[in-house]
């Protein structure tokens, strides 16, 4: 809206000024009167964008004022009028409904018409004008409808956009509550077969070791006690089948895909040097899911972008490094707050280290893990 008024009033200032070179010789206090509310008019009526009828009053007005600002000088036709009352007409045809633009085209034909009485004009000149006048209302109206049919449809195309978001969101958690059921459903088939059957080869066990030779009760006890382990291993799967939060690397793509969708954030995230290989335990998957969840939060509560770069990389399988970019103002007040000092104690207690870059034009976390010797071996 404030470009598109901007140009309408070049587009005015060029023509008036026009209009001024030519007609500077005949300028009188009513025209320099009529040329003053004619301005004036035209700068408040963007203010009145939610009121048409007001526009159209003032369109109206404006149009009835070239009566007075072009009355015929020497009994000659100005062509800057018509071409004024032309753009007149064009801007309510822009900015009006239907209906008020054409009573806004009625008041205006008729401040032609009886400008047009009052100047000599030859019977071409007349036929010329009414043509000019004819094809200029087509013109605009025609103008209008496609107007119209475009911001319908560009309505439309946000409801849409808005629509599918909203269905995007709803996949998505139809996604994770999907995953969750699954992961619910092996967690029960492990717990109800695999469980109990190691349950019961515990009490079986037990029932032997009372019965067997003291020779074998050692040995007995020692398969009782590889049974326990096999049995307490299975409950540990089953109780993360049933954590509803996935960390790691997978859990940060997850988070990113999420903050797209829901917080509309943009984000970059490209994957270096075997990332996804790098030999990560499950501790330290879930601190660099963490840290990663922690800058792009305080990217949306602090930074005046919504846009961040996250990049994963392992070079020669020693490190495990990642970077959150986030391009903002430099703020010579910032102080490390406590989300990144526990972003940092969570790093170390993993091996790992935190890197703050505050520059001029950039904000950069950088986390560094350390990992075991690709090759098995830690010498």
């Amino acid at each position: 809206m404030k470009k598109t008024y901007f140009i309408w009033l070049s587009i005015y200032f060029v023509v008036w000024t026009l209009a001024y070179w030519e007609y500077a010789a005949f300028l009188t206090v009513g025209r320099l009167t009529g040329i003053s509310v004619f301005f004036i008019l035209l700068f408040i009526v963007p203010l009145f964008k939610e009121k048409p009828l007001i526009q159209t009053l003032l369109f109206c007005t404006q149009a009835l004022l070239t009566i007075l600002i072009f009355y015929p000088i020497n009994n000659e036709l100005s062509l800057f009028a018509i071409l004024i009352q032309s753009l007149i007409m064009a801007e309510a045809a822009f900015y009006l409904s239907r209906i008020k633009s054409l009573i806004v085209f009625s008041v205006q034909i008729l401040s032609a018409a009886v400008i047009l009485m009052m100047s000599t004009v030859t019977p071409s000149q007349l036929y010329w004008s009414a043509l000019y006048y004819l094809l200029l209302v087509v013109a605009l109206l025609y103008h209008q409808v496609i107007h119209n049919r475009e911001k319908e449809a560009r309505l439309s195309n946000e409801a849409l956009l808005e629509e599918y978001r909203r269905m995007k969101r709803q996949l998505l958690v139809e996604e994770q509550q999907a995953r969750q059921d699954e992961r619910m459903l092996i967690g029960h088939e492990i717990h109800d077969s695999v469980g109990h059957k190691l349950t019961a080869l515990l009490f079986q066990f037990e029932a032997f070791r009372l019965t067997a030779a003291e020779k074998d009760k050692e040995t007995v006890e020692k398969l009782k006690e590889l049974a326990e382990q096999s049995l307490e291993e299975t409950r540990q799967a089953v109780r993360s089948f049933k954590q509803h939060e996935v960390g790691g690397l997978q859990g940060v793509i997850r988070l990113i895909r999420k903050l797209e969708t829901e917080s509309f954030m943009k984000i970059n995230f490209s994957v270096k040097h075997g990332a996804f290989a790098a030999p990560l335990t499950g501790e330290q998957s879930f601190a660099i899911y963490r840290a990663v969840q922690e800058a792009l939060t305080n990217i949306m509560k602090h930074s005046s972008t919504r846009e961040a770069q996250v990049i994963f990389e392992s070079p020669g399988g020693s490190i495990f490094r990642f970077e959150v970019i986030n391009a903002t103002t430099h703020d010579r007040y910032f102080q490390e707050g406590y989300g990144l000092k526990a972003m940092r104690e969570r790093l170390e207690k993993v091996g790992g280290s935190l890197e703050i870059d505050y520059e001029a034009q950039r904000f950069l976390v950088r986390g560094t893990i350390r990992l075991a010797d690709w090759g098995g071996s830690d010498d």
